[in-house]
């Protein structure tokens, strides 16, 4: 970890963030898509039986 001098601090800025009124018309809009699938199959036996797996799929695209 590098350590900051009190003369490096000294040379940062500050820049106040924009009021609340500014924010209201920034849109943040995201598309999101989620799949879960998953099969089993049993047929034709007597006490058999079936195991399944779920696959699960989350995409999120940000505008």
């Amino acid at each position: 970890m590098q350590e900051i001098t009190f003369a490096e601090l000294d040379t940062e800025m500050v820049t106040m963030l924009p009021s609340k009124e500014t924010l209201f018309f920034n849109y943040n809009l995201a598309s999101i898509w989620e799949s879960n699938s998953s099969l089993a199959l049993n047929a034709g036996s007597y006490f058999a039986s079936a195991k399944s797996a779920a696959i699960q799929t989350i995409l999120v695209s940000q505008h």
